[in-house]
């Protein structure tokens, strides 16, 4: 009240001295009441702030956690971390020296950095000193981004562990039963130049041409020598020490010639030295074509880069011209939507993986699954007779499954699979009645070294036959080549394919391991491998794949209406790895042998 009547003299005031005909008194009035003014307006339109104060010290130091809610996923990664076995991680740093960063430290930042799509160690390097969650993890500790790649690569050999103890507490824990087990590949393109390859075909066609070079060369300075003969006769038996051995004699033949004026013989000794220096020429490019197939082992490509990764075409072609990229053909079994194995292969294709995939199972978990569901890329007679014997139950299509499946699907009649068999007297028949007897059998031999058993067909009388050209179109009777056993194994996987418990197997192959590719690829952006070597993928896959299962967990945690917190009290704390330090042991004892 007495600032508004304050004001309301001050207005009055500036209001008489406004007027005109101003006296003395009234104009030494006017800047006071300016002044006035002003000074109330301040005081009345003076807005409020809260204290900041950013160099202001507190008198008790604040706990850091304080601003990290309870439920964050970092609290899983601290609580599961603290809880795993890392006593082999020991092993892995020096007694002397200075002292190294605790690896459960490490391993915490790492993980927590792949689940929020950070993969590069530059980048975490940053977050130790910008985000309060890194700064909680690491303990205020700053590790560069050399210590953290350098800790990454110490560990390419234990992190596989680390990976199994997880899943071990996922199936503890009901998320898993590890009973079954969806198996699927992708191609994951490596870090390599895709213009860097090597080619079975062009080395072995260059090192022929080579090999014909070295003998032609040879028999026109092999004069000096006495194994003309011997060369002549096996060329193709050549080899780089061979050759060094050749090189040696001539130069040393070369080197004893008697000096000799005569421009004729100069000439001559002259060319005989360029041809010595050109053999060894030849004979470094052998070596490297004998390098180049070593390298290749079984595969018909590879990367100069990273000699690992094998050329495939990629889903990812931009140029939609089939153009081949070095890779690695990623296999990985799911359950739940939880990556429960891994393996990275050299083979474009799926059909060989499966078999040495099972095994990487049993190597890790000490059993093998008792169900297996894969797509038709695995349906080969080998790999139905391995899930057999071993006692898996296989929902795996063939490659025409599909196909029958159609409402629409009408079989040919004239085709193999639609005659009549009779497997008493082992005999088919024809679409016009006519016998086919068995005349012989055939052995093929496939990539992995599997013998595969056809039984032979002949008709006696197709000319003349009305459904000739319907039935076959080549001269002479119609032969036809059946795998019995491959048959059979088709029935039994079309059998349980169709019944409730193969469709339902059906439907969530198609939900496990391709809803963990689009969550890998495009939510995480996981598309490229960022280091070169087998080795050091394998190790950068199992990190992203810890950090995948926990923020999956995490997730489903959230759908189930289960508060993270809860979880972090009950189920981690506790020590729960005790109950596996007999596998775990295991495993650890299983991959020591397998490094010897």
């Amino acid at each position: 009240m007495i600032k508004e009547e304050v004001v309301s003299k001050c207005w009055h005031n500036l209001f008489l001295c406004a007027k005109p005909g101003l006296s003395q008194a009234q104009a030494l009035l006017l800047p006071k009441v300016y002044v006035t003014l002003g000074i109330i307006f301040f005081v009345m339109a003076k807005l409020h702030f809260r204290p900041y104060i950013p160099n202001q010290t507190v008198l008790f130091p604040q706990r850091i956690d304080e601003n990290i809610a309870a439920d964050d996923p970092v609290r899983i990664v601290n609580a599961v971390v603290d809880n795993l076995n890392l006593d082999n991680f020991k092993k892995l740093y020096k007694e002397t020296g200075r002292s190294a960063y605790h690896p459960k430290m490490m391993l915490k930042v790492i993980i927590y950095a792949y689940m929020n799509n950070i993969y590069s160690c530059r980048k975490i390097e940053k977050l130790l000193l910008r985000d309060i969650h890194y700064i909680w993890l690491a303990g205020h500790e700053h590790p560069d981004f050399i210590t953290i790649n350098r800790f990454r690569n110490r560990v390419k050999e234990e992190i596989n562990n680390v990976f199994t103890q997880l899943v071990l507490v996922l199936a503890d824990k009901g998320f898993i039963s590890l009973d079954v087990e969806y198996i699927d590949g992708t191609k994951i393109e490596s870090k390599a130049n895709k213009y860097t390859f090597v080619w079975r075909k062009s080395v072995e066609k260059h090192r022929t041409k080579l090999l014909d070079k070295i003998r032609i060369l040879l028999e026109q300075v092999d004069e000096a020598i006495a194994q003309e003969n011997s060369v002549k006769d096996t060329p193709a038996q050549f080899t780089p020490a061979m050759l060094s051995d050749i090189v040696d004699e001539l130069k040393e033949v070369l080197e004893h010639q008697p000096a000799t004026k005569d421009k004729e013989q100069k000439k001559a000794l002259r060319e005989k030295k360029k041809q010595v220096r050109e053999l060894e020429g030849y004979r470094d490019k052998l070596m490297e074509y004998d390098n180049h197939l070593e390298v290749l082992g079984e595969r018909n490509s590879y990367s100069k880069t990273d000699p690992d990764a094998t050329f495939m075409r990629m889903k990812e072609d931009a140029m939609k011209n089939g153009q081949t990229k070095p890779g690695y053909n990623l296999q990985t079994g799911t359950e739940n939507q939880f990556i429960i194995d891994f393996r990275l292969f050299p083979n474009p294709t799926d059909t060989l993986t499966l078999i040495p995939f099972f095994h990487s199972f049993q190597h890790r978990y000490n059993r093998l699954p008792g169900i297996g569901v894969a797509d038709s890329g695995y349906g080969s007679e080998e790999n139905y007779r391995f899930m057999q014997e071993n006692g898996i139950e296989a929902f795996v299509k063939y490659n025409y499954f599909h196909k029958e499946q159609r409402p629409r699907y009408t079989p040919n009649p004239f085709h193999a699979e639609s005659l009549h068999y009779n497997a008493g007297e082992d005999y088919y028949v024809c679409p016009m009645g006519q016998h086919m007897n068995r005349i012989g059998t055939r052995h093929d031999k496939t990539a992995s070294g599997y013998i595969t058993e056809s039984a032979r067909y002949k008709a006696q009388r197709c000319e003349g036959c009305p459904l000739h050209g319907s039935c076959f179109k080549a001269r002479g009777n119609r032969i036809i080549e059946v795998n019995h056993r491959l048959n059979q194994y088709k029935r039994q996987a079309r059998e349980r394919l169709v019944s409730e418990e193969g469709v339902r197997h059906r439907g969530r192959r198609c939900i496990e391991p391709e809803a963990v590719f689009g969550q890998m690829k495009y939510n995480m952006a996981y598309r490229r491998f960022r280091h070169v070597g087998e080795d050091k993928v394998t190790m950068d896959f199992a990190f992203f794949a810890i950090a995948f299962n926990i923020k999956k967990m995490c997730a489903k945690l959230r759908k189930t209406g289960k508060e993270l917190i809860t979880l972090t009290k009950s189920i981690f704390i506790g020590l729960f790895i005790t109950r596996y330090n007999g596998n775990i042991a295991t495993c650890y004892q299983m991959n020591e042998k397998k490094a010897a």
